[in-house]
């Protein structure tokens, strides 16, 4: 994504493949830094790291039960996080594919996990209503604080250095500070499926079963900006900043991507997207540090590395 009207996402067939999952693949992460690498996870149970250049597949890590719902992926690349439905935290070791700890972390199905900056601490959103943050240089078994306040499942967080946002079923995306020990509370109104705020923290968006996606103020909870076009009622999707927090970039149910301006809300072209996938995108990832490429994750069983040479160029 560029932060100009220049080339679009997926305006061109620029892409790479990443085909081995058989079923949903649920969630697609880029490794940390340089990003040369991408790790999914899927229905099948199984996380696979791939080389997104060549679409080839390095590792397959095996030890869920479950289907694998989310991961996240430590500072420094050696270790990641994965969850699912097995109720618990798996920590694995990236290059022997070993698990490292597993955590008995809920009474259901954790939705999202997520580690702060440095690793040492690891959040779990559940199916439970509960967030509860482990510290992984203890060896105790308890968590070691549970958020409690969701009235329904917690599909989304987000772990800052003083600030952990929570998005929930319920309606609520929940911003607790950590220095001040307050929470806020912002009702949006409708099941929340992400929640991704900017880098400094002043805004974020919120992406709901109603087929809009918000921009909000941090601070005051304010609407800024309402982005809508795309197909969302049913599943978890995910929405994103694209390159240089200019655009809001998203897929849908439909299996398209749609992009918009950042200041006007403007659906940038092609409009309407074309399909890229056959069934529901579930995960939407703009690369961390490339203007032109970004990562999409689908229920047809693909994830799909999207590439635009002259953007942001």
């Amino acid at each position: 994504m560029a932060p100009s009207r220049g080339p679009q996402p997926l305006a061109r067939d620029l892409h790479t493949t990443l085909s081995g999952h058989k079923g949903p693949v649920h969630v697609a992460r880029y490794a940390k830094g340089g990003a040369k690498h991408v790790l999914t996870g899927g229905q099948d149970r199984t996380i696979r790291l791939w080389n997104p250049n060549l679409g080839t597949e390095i590792k397959t890590y095996s030890a869920h039960g479950y289907e694998v719902l989310s991961i996240s992926v430590a500072h420094d690349n050696s270790k990641f996080a994965s969850s699912g439905g097995d109720r618990s935290i798996f920590l694995w070791d990236v290059t022997s594919g070993n698990t490292i700890r597993r955590i008995s972390a809920h009474m259901a199905k954790i939705n999202v996990v997520e580690f702060n900056a440095e690793a040492t601490v690891v959040a779990s959103g559940s199916y439970d209503s509960t967030v509860r943050l482990w510290d992984l240089r203890s060896q105790n078994r308890q968590a070691i604080q549970s958020l409690e306040e969701a009235r329904d499942s917690v599909q989304a967080l987000y772990v800052g250095t003083t600030i952990i946002m929570t998005g929930s079923v319920d309606g609520h995306v929940r911003t607790y500070d950590l220095r001040k020990g307050e929470l806020r509370a912002d009702y949006i109104g409708h099941p929340v499926t992400s929640v991704v705020p900017t880098q400094d923290e002043s805004t974020y968006l919120v992406m709901t079963l109603d087929g809009h996606i918000r921009l909000m103020d941090m601070s005051s909870g304010k609407l800024l900006n309402d982005f809508t076009g795309h197909a969302h009622k049913s599943y978890r999707c995910r929405a994103c900043f694209g390159y240089g927090e200019a655009t809001v970039v998203a897929g849908d149910e439909n299996g398209t991507v749609w992009a918009w301006d950042l200041l006007d809300a403007t659906p940038l072209q092609p409009n309407p997207p074309p399909r890229v996938h056959y069934k529901v995108i579930t995960w939407t990832e703009h690369h961390p540090t490339e203007a032109g490429e970004m990562l999409t994750a689908s229920a047809d069983g693909t994830a799909k590395v999207w590439r635009f040479p002259s953007a942001g160029r």
